[in-house]
């Protein structure tokens, strides 16, 4: 008691007043992970699925009639159509008005229901039976919500998903924590507003820190522990990088270098440590912090492997290994070893070629200017995009660069691609924020060659994918030994009963299932391997059965089949684009992404083209070896030269240097990145002092001219 006040005191953590009360500060607490931290509606997620209006109606567009509402456009039943048409009919509704110009109150009606009121519903079902009642119109995205919730199908479940996406969950922000652990705050802000921030940001947080000398005592250990790790993934060049960023949004280089950045923090000597390619997805800026990086590992005692075609991480290795001589059953020995200036001397190594310059990929003679037709995206707001609006010309080779996390893939892929693709193909991916696109006319396709697999199972192969199986098979089917047998073009197919063998169903190899272990993959006891069956391999075309085809590598059957000019086009583009020494029956699943890619483009190139096609491509020259750059160039050129347009994104100088037109963003990465830089062709925009590429590509440029101008006299002299 004080005077005839009352104060009440508690040992927990609780308000004496309302019962609210907190539990202990543990680090679980603050843990999206455990239960006792996880926001409690979203279960840590920090987002939920709800039903998104730009995917129920991707094209507004179309009109009623036109089937505007995705979610119910005709398919097997025809309820979901005839009930829309009751509800216009009850509203007044024009069926034949696009989407766009409908009133919001008759949109509204169609979309959230009439609210109790009943509507007159006729319906015919399937068997042409006539029902007639009177219904409360639950609306389209209720609908969707509902039989989302209500089913017990894993097909309608996924349906359903397409009109749907993910959005910050409404209690906890999309920081994933309950509000007792939002509700701790250092320096003015939670958790959540911590991670939320770019590492560079988050250095400048915690540098800023103002602590009192008691609390700095106690934190000093914990601060430089942070500040140490946030140094290592900022020389590893992942600055831009949010601390909350899912990983599974991560590219394959950026969750390498976070690897790295965890193995720099250990401080561990004596250690072998083996990279693959760290420098991909990295600009010529990062790459050299990078490159500092790995020789401070070898400076504490460490042995680092680093399998690379960077020419700058080449040059800075104390030893280079260069295996070779070409790819595939060329290659599997070792070229050259030693320094990398006993590499660049020695005859037999292609690698040292070009690092010594005697080999060089060289700049176009003229580069293509724009003809008038332009693609204009207009105020994208995706991410860190600052309302960018930019010009590609078409008809040319542009390349879109910039420092890690400028925004380069946002624009291209989640803006411009998905956009396209919505408005061309009427695909329902939703595309990133933006105002508009401009120029469609003058486009009828757009493709992604990307470096997904060309397919999921060891049935594909590269001469399925580029169709030139189709061609082989009606080579043998017209054999006279086939003739005789009455074998059509189908039995020489592996994936239909016939002629193939039944034993592994055309597959060669039978899965043993391990149960706790991975599957284990055998040949067939019955074809050896071969997936036919002995019948239908005694057909044979110059001496080869059908199996014995499709194990020639592409260069070999290029011989084999030159008089036969159909099959002869389509392998020569395999072998256009590097892969000579690939199997044609090679399974889909052992290629790697460049591989594929390669093989998608040799499919684009036997295509013929209207001049109306826009191809895209995320870093093409991932895993290539600079002669194969050269000659992916080569192909890339040939598309331009067909009248298509290609836009890629690209770190590789050797690719930027040769672009028609160079679309560079920045001016950094993260929240400092996402507006234009430079625009213009390779000579311009290195003449702009604010552009990092710029900088970098100057003096390749000017190194080039000079190794051409060299090469141009010792032919003339």
């Amino acid at each position: 008691m004080i005077g005839e006040g009352e104060l009440l005191f508690s040992e927990k953590h609780a308000c004496p007043y309302c019962g609210f009360s907190i539990g202990e500060l543990e680090p679980r607490l603050f843990s999206f992970n455990s239960p006792f931290g996880a926001c409690p509606d979203c279960d840590g997620l920090g987002a939920k699925l709800e039903v998104d209006l730009d995917l129920v109606i991707p094209n507004d567009e179309l009109t009623l009639k036109e089937h505007a509402i995705a979610p119910w456009e005709p398919q097997s039943s025809q309820y979901y159509p005839q009930l829309l048409e009751a509800v216009c009919r009850h509203y007044g509704i024009p069926m034949d008005v696009p989407v766009k110009d409908l009133p919001k109150e008759q949109l509204d009606k169609i979309l959230y229901g009439s609210g109790g009121e009943p509507i007159y519903f006729r319906y015919t079902n399937d068997f042409g039976q006539v029902r007639e009642q009177y219904i409360a119109f639950e609306g389209v995205i209720p609908n969707v919500e509902r039989r989302y919730r209500e089913t017990s199908s894993d097909y309608i479940r996924e349906q359903m998903e397409k009109y749907m996406a993910e959005q910050p969950c409404p209690t906890c922000q999309g920081y994933r924590l309950k509000k007792e652990s939002l509700a701790v705050l250092v320096g003015g802000k939670h958790i959540g507003e911590v991670t939320a921030m770019s590492v560079t940001e988050a250095l400048a947080f915690f540098d800023g820190l103002e602590l009192t000398e008691k609390e700095a005592q106690i934190a000093r250990l914990i601060l430089r522990e942070i500040r140490d790790r946030l140094g290592f993934l900022q020389n590893v060049g992942l600055d831009y990088l949010t601390l909350s960023r899912s990983a599974g949004t991560l590219s394959g280089g950026e969750a390498q270098r976070i690897r790295l950045a965890t193995q720099i923090g250990s401080r561990l000597t004596g250690v072998l440590y083996v990279l693959d390619e760290p420098s991909i997805g990295l600009h010529q800026r990062d790459n050299d912090r990078l490159i500092a990086t790995l020789k401070s590992m070898r400076d504490l005692g460490n042995t680092l492997i680093v399998v690379e075609h960077d020419e700058d991480t080449m040059l800075a290795a104390d030893y280079l290994i260069d295996i070779g001589p070409g790819a595939g059953i060329h290659g599997g020995e070792v070229v050259a070893a030693g320094t990398p200036e006993e590499v660049m001397n020695d005859p037999n190594s292609l690698t040292g070629q070009y690092l010594s310059g005697k080999k060089f990929i060289p700049i176009p003679a003229e580069r293509r200017r724009p003809d008038g037709r332009w693609l204009e995206v207009v105020g994208a707001r995706e991410h860190n995009l600052k309302n960018v609006s930019v010009k590609i010309p078409l008809g040319t080779f542009v390349a879109v660069t910039g420092v890690s996390g400028s925004g380069k893939s946002t624009l291209v892929n989640e803006v411009l691609y998905k956009a396209l693709a919505q408005k061309l193909h009427r695909a329902k991916a939703k595309p990133g924020e933006h105002r508009g696109i401009r120029g469609l006319e003058h486009l009828d396709k757009v493709i992604d060659i990307d470096q997904s697999p060309i397919g999921r199972t060891p049935r594909s192969n590269p001469a399925t994918y580029t169709g030139v199986f189709d061609d082989i098979r009606d080579v043998f089917a017209s054999t006279n030994e086939a003739k005789v047998r009455g074998y059509k073009k189908g039995r020489f197919s592996f994936n239909v009963k016939g002629g193939r063998c039944e034993a592994c169903h055309g597959d060669g190899i039978i899965k043993i299932e391990m149960h706790f272990l991975p599957d284990v993959y055998v040949p067939c006891e019955v074809c050896h391997g071969k997936r036919y069956n002995r019948e239908t391999l005694e057909v044979t075309y110059k001496g080869k059965n059908i199996a014995e085809v499709l194990d020639m590598t592409v260069e070999d059957a290029l011989d084999f089949f030159a008089s036969i000019p159909k099959i002869k086009r389509k392998l020569e583009t395999l072998y256009d684009v590097g892969l000579g020494y690939m199997k044609l029956g090679q399974p889909a699943t052992t290629l790697s992404g460049g591989e594929a890619q390669r093989v998608k483009l040799a499919a684009e190139l036997h295509r013929r083209s209207n001049g109306r096609t826009l191809y895209i491509l995320d870093e093409p020259t991932t895993g290539l070896h600079v002669d194969d750059i050269a000659r992916l160039l080569d192909v890339l050129h040939r598309l331009v030269d067909n009248g298509d347009t290609v836009l890629v994104i690209e770190h590789n100088l050797d690719v930027i240097k040769t672009a028609d037109y160079i679309i560079d963003l920045g001016p950094e990465g993260g929240d400092r990145g996402g507006q234009i830089v430079a625009v213009g062709t390779p000579e311009e925009v290195a003449e702009v002092k604010e552009s990092h590429t710029g900088r970098y590509l100057k003096p390749i440029l000017e190194r080039d001219r000079a190794r051409m101008q060299a090469q141009y006299e010792a032919v003339k002299a």
